[in-house]
C-alpha cells in the first residue's frame, strides 16, 4: 500500500513539475526522491520494531503455555491421586 501512496505522490509531483523550470524540476525530483527514500528507511525500520515484538510476544505465550500445561498435569495428577486413593506421586506415574 505504501508503494502505491508513494508511486501517487510522485506521478502528481511529476505533473505539477511539468509547468516549472528545468531547474526547479531538478531540485523538486530530488526533493521527492530524497523523501521517498525516507519513507522506505522508516517503513523498514517500523517492520523491523514490529517483527521483534511479535518475537518477544511468541516466546512469551509459549512460556505461558507450557506453564499453564504443567499445572494442568499437576492438577490431573492430583485428581487421580484422590479418586484411586494413592500419592501424588504414583499418580504421576502411571
Amino acid at each position: 500500500m505504501r508503494k502505491i501512496i508513494l508511486a501517487a505522490a510522485i506521478a502528481g509531483s511529476a505533473l505539477s513539475l511539468a509547468a516549472c523550470s528545468e531547474s526547479t524540476e531538478d531540485a523538486a525530483g530530488a526533493a521527492v526522491e530524497g523523501a521517498a527514500n525516507d519513507v522506505e528507511a522508516n517503513a523498514e525500520a517500523a517492520g523491523e520494531s514490529v517483527s521483534g515484538a511479535v518475537n518477544e510476544a511468541g516466546a512469551e505465550i509459549s512460556g505461558a503455555v507450557d506453564a499453564a500445561g504443567e499445572a494442568t498435569d499437576e492438577a490431573g495428577n492430583r485428581v487421580e491421586a484422590d479418586v484411586q486413593d494413592e500419592s501424588v506421586e504414583e499418580a504421576a506415574r502411571d
